[in-house]
């Protein structure tokens, strides 16, 4: 099973943002920051949930994932595969169709303070310009 750790940031409510994911495979990890546009800090969390199994579709195909975040609101819709939220519709869609590529995605919230990799990883994200692994 593949850990990942997805977290997003924004300066301003809405404004600049960005996604820190932090991925745990056996004992690797892997560090992204993914820079977005202005939005606000719930869109950056859904984002974050976004680029994460994007990346896993290229790296872990057919894995089982478990993903952890901090965003109440992304776990929420993910569990209910609902949400109220005109802007989140089309993000949860998405997410849904890349859930496709793996057999099974668990959504798991945790407090901030066990998110913090991810968490330094998306204010990193705002100053960056492109999606960078970190070594």
């Amino acid at each position: 099973m593949i850990e990942i750790y997805t977290d997003g940031a924004s300066r301003g409510n809405p404004g600049k943002s960005g996604a820190g994911i932090y991925i745990k495979d056996k004992d690797k990890t892997m560090k992204y920051v993914a820079p977005l546009s202005e939005m606000t800090n719930h869109e950056a969390e859904f984002h974050a949930v976004i680029t994460a199994l994007n990346i896993c579709k290229c790296k872990f195909a057919h894995n089982i994932l478990s993903i952890r975040t901090d965003a109440k609101v992304v776990v929420d819709a993910m569990e209910k595969n609902y949400t109220g939220n005109e802007n989140f519709k089309p993000l949860l869609q998405e997410i849904n169709e890349l859930k496709k590529h793996f057999p099974f995605v668990f959504i798991k919230w945790i407090p901030n303070k066990e998110n913090i990799h991810a968490d330094e990883l998306a204010k990193l994200a705002i100053e960056s310009q492109d999606l960078q692994k970190i070594e």
